[in-house]
């Protein structure tokens, strides 16, 4: 479980004007990441536009990232859904062999109970032949997977191993470091909690912004970790205002935005988000040029 202390990156997914996938900008990412101190990186997370990869195209990317990454950081998978026999399925017939873990978010738009939610991961998690890592993220799902139920399946299946939590709730991660099992993992899924988090006693991120700063995110975290506060705000204050600018229209469509101003990748998403705007666009890199960035 220590390949998942740090940050770790939700990987975008580069595309072509053409929206086919662009796989050079792929991977300077991974590189760019790789070099610059990201612990493990996340492939086909909803930064990665997800659902609007089709099935094909997720093999091609694992495939893809997989060997650029020639086994140096860690890999974990998102599988995930509100069709748990899918889910179920999606894993059984994937090829994992290059994968350390899996990230699997909570069942969105159906709104089960906390029951089903534990019923569903329960289901999981007799069949996964890789560690879980859940994902809570309410403002997505539509509903909640309260402190109780991540606690129960904690203690409940060996292979699950950690929480993303991306609720942007405090009091939320603070009775999950309060009630944890030690050896379970809890990590921050909203880049401008973080730092607290990991100050806190979490084990650290998946980041969106990461990925475009890996150099400064990650030592943030790092000196999080080791609870050198001082030293960490630092940075998270430099970061503050290129953070809040990536989320203010829609994920990832901020973040290709700074990675296109860092000439990495281009801006172009999937319907139906759209790209951002050029008032956004202008405001990244005026950011980035504050931090030092172009």
């Amino acid at each position: 479980m220590t390949k998942f202390i740090g940050t770790g990156v939700a990987l975008i997914t580069p595309f072509h004007e053409d929206l086919s996938i662009d796989f050079e900008a792929l991977e300077r990412l991974v590189e760019h990441n790789i070099n610059n101190g990201t612990e493990y990186l996340v492939i086909s997370g909803t930064t990665g536009e997800s659902v609007t990869v089709t099935a094909d195209e997720k093999k091609e990317l694992i495939q893809f990232i997989s060997k650029v990454n020639n086994g140096r950081v860690p890999l974990v998978l998102g599988i995930g859904g509100n069709n748990t026999a899918n889910v179920i399925n999606e894993i059984k017939t994937t090829d994992l062999s290059a994968i350390d873990a899996i990230l699997s978010v909570s069942p969105y738009y159906s709104k089960p109970t906390q029951e089903g939610i534990y019923q569903h991961f329960k289901a999981i998690a007799e069949v996964s032949p890789k560690p879980i890592i859940l994902y809570n993220v309410p403002g997505r799902t539509a509903s909640n997977m309260l402190t109780e139920t991540t606690i129960r399946l904690a203690k409940d299946f060996d292979n699950i191993i950690a929480v993303k939590e991306a609720g942007n709730n405090v009091h939320q991660y603070l009775e999950l470091l309060r009630t944890k099992p030690e050896d379970f993992l809890v990590l921050s899924g909203d880049d401008d909690l973080a730092l607290g988090v990991a100050l806190a006693g979490g084990s650290g991120v998946i980041s969106v912004i990461g990925q475009a700063l890996p150099k400064e995110f990650s030592e943030m975290i790092r000196l999080g970790i080791a609870g050198k506060a001082k030293e960490a705000y630092k940075t998270h204050f430099d970061l503050m205002p290129i953070t809040r600018l990536i989320f203010s229209e829609n994920n990832p469509a901020g973040v290709k935005a700074v990675l296109e101003a860092l000439e990495i990748s281009k801006s172009h998403v999937r319907l139906p988000l759209v790209e951002a705007t050029g008032t956004l666009k202008k405001e990244i890199k005026n950011a980035l040029k504050d931090l030092g960035k172009s």
